[in-house]
């Protein structure tokens, strides 16, 4: 999980983080995750069947990096494969990723002393190219 690096800036990417923004980055993926979140739990097929442009063996493409990094969970149920959100793991650890970033942006976006510490902390060398120009 990302913290902060002094304090100030966000830590360097995860693997999980990675894993989660990539599989995220592609808008079937995306559509896929927000059919489930609307309606729950739900079969290869079902939910081929409310996605745009893609047949049953794109989506099962598309499950299966989903599940490998971890923002989806799958359950047998027969031999049926039931498939619903998990809201832990990498996606949790990329949403705290952003959230860390936000922060550090509206600490740097204030005129507090701790804002111009991170930047001092950041940028030794803004002081020196100031007073040379």
């Amino acid at each position: 999980m990302s913290t902060t690096v002094d304090g100030c800036y966000p830590a360097p990417v995860t693997a999980n983080e990675n894993l989660a923004f990539d599989a995220l980055s592609d808008r079937v993926r995306r559509q896929i995750l927000s059919l489930l979140g609307e309606r729950g739990e739900l079969t290869v097929s079902e939910i081929a069947a409310n996605v745009d442009a893609v047949g049953r063996s794109t989506v099962s493409s598309h499950l299966r990096i989903l599940r490998t990094s971890g923002i989806l969970t799958e359950r047998r149920d027969g031999r049926r494969r039931l498939y619903s959100l998990n809201a832990d793991g990498a996606v949790r650890d990329a949403f705290r990723f952003l959230q860390s970033l936000l922060q550090t942006g509206v600490a740097l976006d204030s005129a507090s002393p701790d804002a111009a510490d991170c930047i001092a902390q950041s940028h030794p060398d803004a002081d020196h190219e100031r007073d040379a120009s």
